[in-house]
């Protein structure tokens, strides 16, 4: 499998106005200096998993091809660290999705909303990844990706498909968004921020 190491560092005079960047959300977590997050972004192949971590980065994203592996990016501020595992979705890789799930503070899932053919599977996918031991309590956000699509299914319909009232054992939230235009990125960046520092309480 080949493996793409990306290291993203932003100081703070630069990309002051980078509305997606994450020095936003750093700046929140500061409280907690030199605190690593371990970041798992995880879902199907198509989903849009990678064109979200690019957007999160400030990275082009004219020219994305499906990961064969994984990708990560460490964005770096003020002594903090905010890794993020992007691991390939498609059927032959998820396999090995569970070698990464260590230490993990957040899982981050990401569905393609226009992609209603998929949607037992995704959320097959969704609810193993719940089960997992090495899983247990981490904090879950799911972004109900591709939304600037008209053929999107609303966050609220597949919040319900995928039963997620049901989830008892830990913090969750679903996030509309648009990988492609950046929207609701934020939104659901702050509500990551949000889980961490509620959770090293």
């Amino acid at each position: 499998m080949t493996c793409v190491h990306s290291a993203v560092t932003l100081g703070v005079s630069k990309r002051e106005d980078n509305k997606m960047g994450l020095l936003s959300i750093l700046r929140k977590l500061k409280s907690a200096p030199d605190q690593e997050v371990r970041i798992l972004l995880l879902g199907l192949d198509n989903g849009g998993k990678t064109t979200l971590l690019k957007q999160l980065a400030s990275e082009d994203i004219s020219h994305i091809t499906p990961t064969q592996g994984f990708n990560i990016k460490s964005v770096q501020s003020q002594g903090f660290k905010l890794n993020v595992w992007d691991i390939g979705g498609q059927r032959k890789i998820r396999p090995y999705w569970r070698n990464y799930f260590e230490n993990t503070d957040v899982l981050i899932y990401v569905i393609d909303s226009a992609d209603r053919k998929r949607f037992e599977e995704t959320g097959q996918e969704l609810a193993e990844l719940l089960d997992e031991e090495k899983l247990s309590g981490v904090p879950v956000l799911i972004f109900a990706n591709k939304q600037d699509l008209l053929t999107a299914a609303p966050a609220s319909e597949i919040a319900e498909g995928l039963n997620l009232h049901t989830i008892r054992d830990r913090m969750w939230q679903i996030q509309s968004c648009s990988a492609l235009t950046g929207e609701g990125i934020q939104e659901g960046m702050n509500w990551v921020c949000k889980s961490v520092n509620s959770k090293k309480k």
